[in-house]
């Protein structure tokens, strides 16, 4: 398999200044989104600058299925270390070891070793354990492919055939083994899909009405983009003859988000950053598992790819990303980062005079001079209005890293 690791530097350059520094690395994301190709990118950097001691600890492999909690996994480690050389502990998916932050704080305080690993669940830094852990650790959340990592891997050129093809199938790194061949690709994402939702979601939740699961993930799939909330989910899901409380439907969206599975976007006012307590988008980590468990149609559905790819890239570049409100207009998206900001409104044609109105309507009510996007996939319109106003391709955009 090491044949097949194709390098990922958008991750391993933003991990690499922590190399050495006494600060515990953690890879964060849904499974298989290839968090541990990109663990074993950093333990190979590692060995070419110096003469490193690995230790490297994948919980999936059956020879470390015995390190079940803390205290073993500290007395496994500690076996490992070298004396006379720099030791190097990489750990992979390690929810699955009980305790475990209590190893890691221990190692770290000894000075023994600089250490990495992975997790698959937030729930792993969580409430008292975040707490635990605080000041201690970096957290570094690894996406599906973005659209330029997809074409790298794929080895396909930028051209509105490949972004179609990406939001059709979405950007899982193993899709590669399978040479574009859709329905083994969707074989691949509905299996995915059942694993996700069994190991991360289901049996840690301890979630006992599995059938209600299966209907929200569905409900939220054919929804996805729209603004909704928990309280009027439950009320459709009234309407179906299906009675569960707010509360219930409102945990089980927190388990699959917990499990990076889905992300969801809070409404807020522009202006004040103010919050809403009622309604949100929900968009999913991987479109191809959206796609895979519910169809598509490409005529029906674009939009709603649109608005899904957008948010994911928006977050992947580390935007903490709202839909915006603002004078009682709606903005798609607007991200925030330190003291960057930005707008974007998704639209999938513009050839409508009343759609480019209204569109760029609310982005002129912001009264800031942040950059403003119109993301579309008409070509036709492309360039800056005379109010700053950028409308670019989505292809183009999601290109700019």
């Amino acid at each position: 398999m090491e044949d097949y690791i194709i390098e990922r530097p958008f991750y391993t350059e933003k991990i690499r200044p922590y190399i050495r520094q006494p600060i515990i690395k953690i890879l964060t994301g849904q499974r298989r989104i290839g968090k541990s190709f990109i663990l074993k990118q950093i333990s190979k950097i590692v060995q070419q600058s110096g003469d490193a001691n690995v230790v490297y600890i994948n919980k999936e492999l059956k020879e470390y299925r015995r390190i079940t909690n803390d205290n073993e996994l500290y007395e496994y480690v500690d076996s490992q270390l070298a004396v006379k050389k720099e030791n190097f502990v990489f750990i992979d998916e390690i929810q699955e070891i009980s305790g475990f932050q209590h190893c890691l704080r221990s190692l770290l305080a000894e000075s023994k070793c600089d250490l990495y690993c992975t997790g698959s669940n937030a729930n792993m830094l969580s409430g008292e354990l975040a707490t635990y852990m605080a000041g201690r650790y970096m957290k570094f959340p690894v996406h599906c492919l973005s659209f330029s990592e997809f074409l790298q891997f794929h080895q396909l050129n930028a051209t509105n055939e490949s972004l179609l093809q990406y939001m059709k199938i979405g950007g899982m790194p193993y899709l590669i083994h399978l040479n574009g061949n859709e329905q083994l690709c969707f074989e691949y994402l509905r299996n995915l899909y059942s694993t996700i939702l069994l190991k991360e979601v289901i049996v840690r939740k301890q979630i006992r009405n599995i059938n209600f699961m299966e209907r929200l993930v569905h409900f939220i799939a054919d929804n996805t983009g729209c603004i909704f909330s928990a309280s009027s989910i439950a009320k459709y899901l009234k309407s179906q003859r299906q009675q569960l409380p707010t509360q219930l439907v409102k945990d089980y969206a927190d388990a699959l988000i917990q499990a990076y599975f889905l992300h969801k976007a809070q409404r807020a006012d522009v202006r004040g950053l103010k919050i809403f307590e009622v309604g949100e988008k929900y968009f999913f980590e991987d479109l191809g598992i959206r796609n895979a468990i519910r169809g598509y149609n490409p005529l029906t559905e674009i939009q709603k790819w649109m608005e899904n790819v957008v948010y994911v890239h928006l977050i992947r570049l580390g935007y903490e990303v709202y839909v915006g409100s603002v004078e009682n207009l709606e903005i798609d998206f607007f991200g925030q980062k330190l003291q960057q900001r930005v707008y974007v409104q998704v639209s999938y044609k513009l050839d409508a005079e009343t759609t480019y109105k209204r569109e760029v309507a609310s982005l002129l009510k912001t009264g800031d001079n942040f950059p403003k996007y119109i993301v579309t996939l008409d070509d036709f319109v492309l360039g800056t209005t005379s109010e700053g106003i950028q409308i670019v391709h989505l292809k183009e955009f999601l290109l700019d890293e």
